[in-house]
């Protein structure tokens, strides 16, 4: 088919046709210009992201790299260049164990127990924090009332000997004698028998979670930190305290 037959078809001139081609024409090498822009910034920078290209294409003096951004993340998708995110994510949670799990005593429900006073219920935890001299894990006891952590240590290791130091130094500061609810994740560390162990000699009753929803243990992490202690800053400032020599890269 001629290109005359094909505008009569579409109802278009022949003038609109090659003004349409040769806009497409001028689009692909403006796209292909940014393309060799990108790849040339990324030999010094591989994992830099869509937005900070954006940025790195309007400081350019040819005003032809100027893309938008959602046209920036079509032609970087169409290339297959946009930089998956990497999943800012390290496991302390080993659940498939042969210890017994116990009730989720603080699931809602008629059940459901709600803190209404201190030292009612315990929230425990592990977090982590990357060092200069590796990865630290902080075992966290928190009170689930006042926010307060009564018990914390750092350590090398997901050893339940260490995470059990955390709870130890919780009941060493308890005041008084009242039911105890100690509250957790179904790691091993927790369902082992030498934490239950001090549970028992404690009289502290058990509660766990009744599944993988991170969010159930969302009393423990690094939000509940009262704002007053500097959230990721307190932390910090427990392994500095633990390990004199670990600056931290977050």
């Amino acid at each position: 088919m001629t290109v005359s037959r094909a505008c009569r078809f579409l109802g278009i001139s022949r003038q609109a046709w090659y003004q349409a081609e040769q806009a497409q024409k001028v689009r692909e090498d403006r796209e292909q210009r940014v393309i060799d822009f990108v790849h040339g910034v990324r030999r010094c920078q591989p994992r830099i992201g869509a937005r900070k290209l954006h940025y790195l294409l309007h400081e350019q003096a040819d005003r032809t790299l100027h893309l938008g951004r959602d046209h920036l993340f079509q032609v970087l998708r169409a290339q297959h260049l946009l930089v998956s995110r990497r999943r800012a994510y390290h496991k302390t949670t080993h659940s498939h164990h042969h210890f017994r799990r116990h009730p989720n005593l603080l699931k809602p429900g008629i059940d459901q127990v709600v803190p209404s006073r201190p030292n009612q219920v315990w929230v425990a935890d592990i977090t982590y924090l990357p060092t200069r001299s590796g990865m630290s894990y902080v075992s966290l006891v928190t009170d689930a009332y006042s926010r307060k952590i009564v018990g914390h240590h750092v350590h090398d290791s997901l050893r339940s000997e260490d995470v059990e130091q955390a709870l130890r130094r919780a009941l060493s500061q308890r005041q008084g004698r009242q039911p105890l609810i100690h509250h957790s994740d179904r790691g091993i560390q927790y369902c082992c028998e030498s934490y239950q162990k001090l549970h028992r000699q404690h009289g502290i009753q058990c509660s766990m979670t009744d599944g993988n929803d991170c969010c159930q243990m969302g009393q423990c992490v690094l939000p509940s930190v009262r704002p007053v202690s500097g959230g990721l800053q307190c932390i910090a400032r427990m392994v500095a305290i633990h390990k004199p020599g670990a600056a931290s890269q977050a």
